[in-house]
This record gives C-alpha cells, sequence and structure tokens, in this order.
C-alpha cells in the first residue's frame, strides 16, 4: 500500500508551506478562535484536497514554478473543508475525529459553530482576492453543494426509502464536490483548455466519490483507533451509507431495526450484524472501484509528470485503504 507521505512527494514541500500559512491566514485577534485554528490546522489530517489542488497545478504548469494564487487556492480548499468538519462535528455530536478531541467538546457548540463560520468567511474573502470570477463561482457552489449535502443527511436519517442514486448524491455535495471543483479551479488557474479543466472536474468527481464510499466501508470493517472516531457512528446516527443501503436488499430484517432507531437493546449489535452477514461490504467495494477507474480515465489529456503519476496514484491509494 502506498504511504501519503510517497504519494504526495511531488508537492511535499508545497504542502509543508501550506501547513504553515494556515495558522498565519486565519489571523484571529480572538485568542479562543485563534487556538480552535491551530488545534484543527494542528490534527494531522491527510491533506488530501489540498495536495490534489498542488498536483494537478503542478502536473499543468509543465515549465516554471506554480504561482502564488495556486498555493492560495490549495490553503482554501483546506480551510473550507475544515469548516465543514467543524460544523459536521456540531451536528453530530462527535466528541472525537482523527483521534483527537473535536472544537466542539474542547470549547464548546457555541465556539465551533463560530469557529467553523469564521473559516467559511475568510476562505470567502481570499477566494474574491484571487480576482477569478470563474474559480470563484467553481468554489462557491462548493460552500452551497456541502450545505445542501447535510440538509439531505438530517432529512433523511433513518430513512430506509434511501436509494444508492441519493446516496451518492449527498456523498457528492458533502465531499466529492469541493475536490471537483477545486481541481478544476487549479486547471483554470493554469490557463488550460476548456476540455482539460472539464476532464480535472470528472476526475475530482469520481476521486471524491470513492473517497466517500471507501471511508463508509471503514465505518464498518476499521477500528475505532484507525478511524479516529467510533466504529459504526454512520449507523447510530441514522446516516445510512453504501453498505447498509445494499445490505437492505438482502436483509428485511434490517430495515425493521433501523426504522424503529435501534431503540431495543441489541438492535444495533444485530443490524451490525446483518450488514457483515450480506454483500453490503463487497458491493460497495465494486462501487467505490468502479468510480477509482473512472477517475484515472479522465487524466488522458495531461502531459505525462511526476505530479500526473501520481493523481493516477491516488485513485489507487484511495481503494488500497480497504484492502
Amino acid at each position: 500500500m502506498t504511504s501519503v507521505t510517497s504519494l504526495f512527494a511531488p508537492v511535499e514541500a508545497d504542502l509543508c508551506l501550506l501547513t504553515e500559512n494556515l495558522k498565519k491566514l486565519v489571523g484571529a485577534r480572538h485568542p479562543i478562535l485563534y487556538a480552535a485554528a491551530e488545534h484543527l490546522f494542528g490534527a494531522g489530517g491527510k491533506r488530501v484536497r489540498p495536495a490534489i489542488v498542488l498536483l494537478v497545478a503542478r502536473a499543468t504548469i509543465l515549465e516554471g514554478d506554480i504561482t502564488p494564487r495556486h498555493r492560495r487556492l490549495a490553503e482554501i480548499t483546506e480551510m473550507i473543508h475544515t469548516a465543514s468538519l467543524v460544523h459536521d462535528d456540531v451536528v453530530d455530536e462527535s466528541e472525537v475525529r482523527r483521534n483527537v478531541p473535536t472544537v466542539n467538546s474542547l470549547f464548546n457548540n457555541r465556539v465551533a459553530v463560530l469557529a467553523g463560520d469564521f473559516l467559511f468567511g475568510q476562505s470567502a474573502w481570499y477566494l474574491a482576492n484571487l480576482d477569478n470570477l470563474e474559480v470563484v463561482k467553481l468554489l462557491s457552489e462548493v460552500i452551497k453543494d456541502m450545505a445542501e449535502g447535510e440538509i439531505q443527511q438530517g432529512l433523511n436519517r433513518f430513512d430506509t426509502t434511501t436509494t444508492i442514486e441519493d446516496y451518492l448524491q449527498k456523498s457528492y455535495n458533502k465531499t466529492a464536490s469541493l475536490i471537483a471543483n477545486s481541481a478544476k479551479a487549479a486547471g483554470v488557474l493554469s490557463g488550460v483548455s476548456s476540455d482539460t479543466a472539464n476532464c480535472l472536474y470528472h476526475y475530482g468527481r469520481h476521486v471524491g466519490l470513492a473517497f466517500q464510499i471507501v471511508d463508509d466501508i471503514l465505518d464498518f470493517t476499521a477500528s475505532t483507533e484507525v478511524l479516529g472516531k467510533p466504529a459504526g457512528s454512520d449507523l447510530v446516527s441514522g446516516n445510512l451509507t453504501a453498505p447498509v443501503l445494499y445490505a437492505l436488499e438482502e436483509k428485511p430484517y434490517l430495515e425493521v431495526l433501523i426504522e424503529r432507531e435501534f431503540t431495543q437493546p441489541d438492535d444495533l449489535k444485530q443490524a451490525l450484524g446483518l450488514v457483515e452477514e450480506s454483500q453490503g461490504i463487497e458491493h460497495s467495494r465494486e462501487l467505490a472501484a468502479y468510480h477509482a477507474k473512472a477517475a484515472v480515465q479522465y487524466l488522458s489529456n495531461l502531459k505525462a509528470s511526476e505530479s500526473s503519476q501520481a493523481l493516477i496514484d491516488v485513485a489507487d491509494y484511495v481503494l488500497s485503504r480497504i484492502y
């Protein structure tokens, strides 16, 4: 399995600079907001989203260095992602993420909501200062999609009529939209053709969907230590993901357990057992593999380089997390 470090080798120095810059960019005058931001950006995430932006930048500018606007776009991408996580943790009442306390558990919900709002506000300001209307439109769409995805998830809790298509749309809104639109935006800043820009969008969309499906598989198959949050937490909160939706097709009693929201003793244990006994996880693996393979096909417009190869390897890495 490829490690994240070797995977992002072409942009390793760029990512180090990004981590330093993020804390400076926040620049919150209020000590609690600054402490919250510092805690978030020091939480040791994989930085997959800004890494993809930087790899696209390097893959589309083969001569000379990437521009300060590419670097700023990568920083904005990580700020938007982090802001959405802070708000997600409040909505989900999560106490840990990546094995560290969430902002809402460390401070309180009020501080967490304000910290998320502040990060969204800062990202919007820096986005406007890129002075590129197309890029502003692409990233503004992401913030709208994220809110829509969170609303979809909230309204469809414990809803066993949810379809795989509904799930994929929600997954696009919550996860893939940011990767798709920021990859396209990086291409736009490089001055690529509209055809190549659209290919970069579809690459990001498919990688993002594969990434989310794999995360949802790991919620059933990985330990709490690996996940950095309690295993099975999606099902507990009524968020029905691909493994559950596929399992429902085979295990009718699972519907009963979900619709009564696991109120009886052992309901959750039974539900987890039914998902594991079914083909739900295997079908979800096949779905993730389909999207990872589709992503790579959209990179054929790019010239061969260390960075374009790394973008191909990202799709393989996403899948490797479940094997």
